[in-house]
């Protein structure tokens, strides 16, 4: 059944149903408050902040506004590190230290991204954001009901039906449909098969058929055309990323925002050489190199670690060889105008 965008705008209280997709090292406080000061729905990631980081970002943003928020988190697993694995995705690598003659006496279990847990969902009680969001299905029952006990929604993403099944039935009270057009990683999580993921219009409508709770579209939707047609597909909303990478409040480094702009930002891959989990970001010199998916890459995310030294002297060099420039299919709507200005022009058709 269709729903009108007034139903998400009234079920989180924005003018706008837009929401800024969370995005862990591209944006921080200030897009959020942007966003959100502009009627819609801003979002904080805080997968790469530490406690006392999420504290004083969650502290600026109400500082400079009260209206609603929405805070995300990663809800994946802890893995075990695999030495025989974490050798060989060394071994790969090894080629580009010496060619930059750097060492790799590196620490063994750098991840720099942490799932949720109950001391930060507590963090939350002094901030009472509207939304809760997570990325990798949802954590404990007991996680998801202290949060929904704080006043919050919770919402999460589905790749598929089943994972949008799941989600309704563990919980979730708005489900974010991720096209396999969408920047960033993937949000799957019942299953490691790439081929069960979809694009975003073949995906929204099925979800929307199969659940009773708000659907957001979310991936390649990039202009007021796009979030249109995705209410008319029964949409009560969308999550856009992408589109704000170029805004003066995202994060992203000289490389990564030269890149956008130039015709390399129409040529995307899926990718776990960053990270190890699949996600979808400008095809560089390192996915070219060593094809974007490999069997080697550690287990998410720490195969991060023994690549952070060649990201860091490609950011030196100002060049996106060893970085993931994250990215959605469609750059074409990245402007750079403040995100305020853009948020309300992707609501114009409305």
């Amino acid at each position: 059944m269709a729903r009108s965008p007034t139903h998400l705008k009234t079920l989180l209280g924005v003018d706008l149903p837009i929401i800024q997709a969370p995005m862990a090292g591209a944006q921080g406080s200030a897009m959020a408050v942007a966003v959100s000061e502009a009627g819609g729905l801003g979002s904080l990631p805080c997968a790469m902040l530490d406690v006392d980081g999420m504290k004083q970002e969650l502290a600026t943003i109400r500082e400079r506004t009260g209206r609603p928020l929405n805070v995300n988190f990663f809800c994946h697993p802890v893995p075990e590190f695999d030495a025989v694995r974490e050798e060989a995705w060394r071994a790969k690598l090894a080629p580009y230290f010496r060619e930059f003659g750097i060492t790799m006496d590196l620490p063994q279990s750098a991840a720099g991204r942490s799932p949720v847990d109950a001391g930060m969902i507590e963090i939350l009680a002094q901030f009472r954001p509207a939304v809760v969001s997570f990325h990798f299905g949802l954590p404990a029952a007991s996680l998801v009901e202290r949060v929904k006990e704080l006043g919050a929604k919770v919402l999460s993403s589905a790749t598929t039906v089943e994972e949008a099944l799941w989600l309704e039935s563990n919980g979730a009270d708005i489900i974010v449909a991720q096209g396999i057009e969408a920047g960033g990683h993937r949000g799957m999580f019942l299953s490691r098969d790439l081929t069960t993921q979809v694009g975003t219009f073949a995906l929204l409508p099925q979800v929307v058929q199969a659940v009773s709770v708000p659907v957001v579209a979310a991936g390649g939707i990039a202009s007021a055309n796009g979030v249109a047609a995705a209410f008319t597909l029964g949409a009560a909303g969308v999550q856009i990323g992408t589109a704000y990478l170029l805004c003066p409040e995202a994060t992203i480094r000289p490389a990564h925002r030269a890149t956008l702009k130039s015709s390399a930002s129409r040529h995307t891959a899926l990718t776990n050489l960053f990270t190890g989990r699949p996600a979808r970001g400008i095809v560089n010199r390192l996915m070219r190199e060593l094809e974007p998916m490999d069997v080697d890459v550690p287990e998410f995310p720490l195969a991060s670690a023994a690549i952070s030294p060649l990201r860091a002297k490609g950011d030196s060099l100002e060049i996106g060889d060893f970085s993931p420039l994250w990215s959605g299919q469609n750059a074409s709507g990245c402007k750079e105008i403040p995100a305020g200005q853009l948020t309300r022009e992707l609501a114009s058709g409305l």
